[in-house]
């Protein structure tokens, strides 16, 4: 779980780092300026972005409930962030499963992406799975 908070980190760190120094150097409006836009791109590479993370199983039974697709992801992947804001509000409608946080989500997606690890990977309610899929193809299913 914290190895999802890593990249955020290192933004974070690198702009305090950054606007400290701009700041010891006299350029106030430069510091106030490097800070907000390391915060921001934290933020955006952070799960702060997607819909609360559910479990492999939990997700899986809500799916065959109601019929929406599952999608894997992990944190600081820049196709799930494009997935998920190409989806823009739909993207509420999908259940989201972090694979960092449950073994058993990255071992489903290792089951149907040939051994690998590869997010964003959706899996329909009838068991069918799409790794990298186009976002359009992702929104017809929702």
């Amino acid at each position: 779980m914290l190895r999802g908070w890593l990249l955020p980190g290192l933004f974070t760190t690198a702009g305090l780092l950054g606007a400290a120094g701009l700041f010891a150097d006299g350029s106030t409006v430069g510091a106030v300026l490097v800070l907000p836009a390391f915060v921001a791109f934290a933020v955006v590479n952070s799960s702060l972005v997607f819909p609360p993370s559910l479990g492999a199983e939990e997700a899986r039974r809500r799916s065959a409930t109601d019929g929406r697709p599952v999608v894997y992801w992990r944190p600081g992947c820049r196709y799930c962030r494009r997935l998920r804001f190409t989806l823009g509000r739909d993207a509420r409608r999908a259940h989201w499963v972090d694979i960092w946080r449950d073994p058993a989500a990255a071992a489903a997606v290792r089951a149907v992406a040939d051994g690998n690890e590869t997010v964003p990977t959706v899996v329909l309610a009838d068991g069918r799975a799409q790794v990298n899929p186009d976002p359009e193809w992702v929104r017809g299913r929702l």
